[in-house]
């Protein structure tokens, strides 16, 4: 069954989800495969579709890919964040965002599903930007309608990347050919608890629009 809405209420309500997971509530696998074979409309490079979905089901792998994001999770957060102008609307939700981002980290092996979206080739340092470019595109709008199809559902995720420091280490545990597959992130999926998303407070379009020239709004 699908919400009740529009293709821009999807688009602006998609949020990254973390405290309103219900982790209780199962999940059928034939709703994470009907959100993947949305996702496999998306353009892609060339038409090549090298993209593969890897989906973790099994207790003591989520729990193990888990204990990976925490531990990188961590790290990062024990570092000085981004500095943001005075008034700025995200200075202002720093503090509710990290709240969220501990919660999940303490909470995601108890995601119905993990999933990791995968890109055939490596993506190793050196490769230059037209590579990067290329490759990341034939991924990333996939990944972004399974997303998208997840909210029409009435599920939820959100998109992480903090296990990609020991991405060999993840394979190893799931089996996926590192010298074939690039791994794009972790995403936990899970319904959400009540649907009634709002817009985020963003910076207007016009200050961060460029006409023809850089600095020209």
């Amino acid at each position: 069954m699908t919400l009740d809405l529009s293709a821009d209420e999807v688009l602006t309500t998609t949020r990254s989800v973390r405290k309103r997971l219900d982790f209780d509530r199962p999940v059928d696998r034939s709703t994470v495969l009907e959100c993947i074979e949305i996702a496999l409309q998306a353009p892609t490079g060339s038409n090549s579709q090298g993209w593969q979905w890897m989906v973790i089901e099994d207790d003591a792998k989520k729990r193990a890919i888990s204990a990976l994001y925490k531990k990188n999770f961590d790290v990062y957060t024990s570092q000085p964040g981004r500095e943001y102008p005075d008034g700025d609307t995200r200075a202002e939700r720093r503090d509710l965002v990290r709240s969220s981002a501990d919660y999940l980290s303490e909470n995601f092996h108890r995601s119905p599903f993990l999933v990791i979206p995968l890109i055939e080739g490596r993506l190793d340092e050196g490769l230059n930007s037209f590579a990067q470019a290329s490759a990341w595109g034939s991924i990333l709008p996939a990944v972004w309608s399974f997303m998208l199809a997840l909210r029409a559902r009435g599920l939820g995720s959100a998109w992480t990347t903090l296990h990609l420091p020991d991405e060999q280490e993840a394979a190893e545990i799931l089996g996926i050919p590192f010298d074939r597959y690039t791994q794009a992130g972790l995403f936990p999926v899970a319904y959400t608890k009540g649907t009634d998303f709002k817009l985020a407070e963003r910076l207007p379009a016009a200050e961060l629009t460029h006409w023809d020239t850089f600095g020209n709004h």
